[in-house]
């Protein structure tokens, strides 16, 4: 397939059509290949093709505020292969942008995707990254997103994880945040693993500035012989640092479910909690649904739907980049 084709390839195996508005930035990745760049004005984005990766440097220019999110779609269509991609994104003073990223691996047999970021936020800036995966219904598929994240004084940043069709293969997340003064970090995952899927989710946050605010969330179901363990760490070292971690996992038949939530506390006048919740689904949801008519698996994935998307539908419907952290 020539560059069109293949564009139109990706964003159909996501269920959408290719970016037209011009008034839109997107990026189109396959494999190791950048397809198609469009930009908009205060947004400047540098990519460099190597044989065993790509290096992307993405930039939004001071006070510059982007209306409508950015698409960036990567993706694999061959059964195998290896995708790396190298980031570096910087918004400077007082500007904001929300990206769209679709991950589409829809025939994998044996695919490597990996992401290496660092993410600055200059003062006052805010950053909001909706990822959503889509895999092949046998997995077949290595996940390994890595990224450092900056936050300087009133950043804002938040980052949702979603794994929204097919099976999970293997994820590994490794995330690691710096929040200055009176900034606010927001990180969400929600997967959904079945079969042999394996999911681990290593996220830490370091609450350095005076009232830095900083959540740390998961939600994770998994059933079959599926594995799931979370690690979760806020470190509060500032006074009127806030914070928490949530962790909610469900666990059907043979499956595995750990959740180590740390939460460290350094300055008398921080605070921070935590809630972290592994079993079946909950007994009186279940009973007032299957009262209602639905049977017990029906009921059962009402309830797994709702913890796992609980905007309901399409999460690139509707305005979600309006929310801030």
């Amino acid at each position: 397939m020539n560059r069109d084709e293949l564009i139109d390839a990706l964003y159909e195996s996501i269920g959408e059509a290719c970016v037209a508005e011009p008034n839109i930035a997107h990026i189109e990745i396959h494999g190791n290949e950048v397809l198609g760049v469009h930009l908009v004005p205060g947004l400047e984005v540098e990519a460099e093709e190597f044989s065993d990766r790509i290096e992307v440097k993405m930039r939004v220019e001071k006070d510059h505020q982007i209306d409508q999110p950015v698409r960036i779609c990567f993706g694999l269509l061959d059964p195998s292969g290896s995708q790396q991609i190298d980031m570096h994104i910087q918004l400077e003073q007082n500007s904001r942008v929300a990206v769209l990223a679709s991950c589409t691996f829809p025939n994998a047999v044996d695919v490597f995707h990996g992401m290496d970021a660092v993410i600055e936020l200059g003062k006052g800036a805010e950053y909001i990254y909706l990822e959503r995966h889509v895999h092949g219904q046998d997995g077949g598929v290595e996940v390994i997103p890595k990224a450092k994240v900056y936050l300087d004084e009133g950043a804002k940043f938040r980052t949702d994880f979603e794994l929204v069709k097919g099976a999970v293969g293997k994820i590994d997340i490794d995330y690691e945040a710096e929040c200055q003064r009176d900034s606010i970090l927001d990180m969400i995952a929600r997967i959904s693993g079945r079969g042999d899927d394996q999911i681990a989710i290593n996220e830490k946050a370091h609450l350095l500035g005076e009232g830095a605010h900083g959540v740390l969330r998961t939600n994770i179901a998994v059933k079959d012989r599926a594995r799931a363990e979370i690690k979760n760490t806020l470190i509060a070292s500032a006074p009127g640092a806030r914070g928490h971690v949530d962790c909610k996992e469900i666990v059907q038949g043979e499956a595995f479910a750990n959740a180590i939530p740390i939460v460290e506390v350094k300055h008398p006048k921080a605070h921070v909690t935590h809630e972290a919740s592994i079993g079946s689904v909950d007994s009186k949801q279940l009973e007032t649904l299957m009262c209602r008519g639905l049977t017990e698996d029906q009921a059962t994935e009402l309830i797994i739907q709702g913890l796992l998307n609980p905007r309901g539908g399409n999460s690139s419907q509707g305005k979600w980049w309006t929310a801030t952290s």
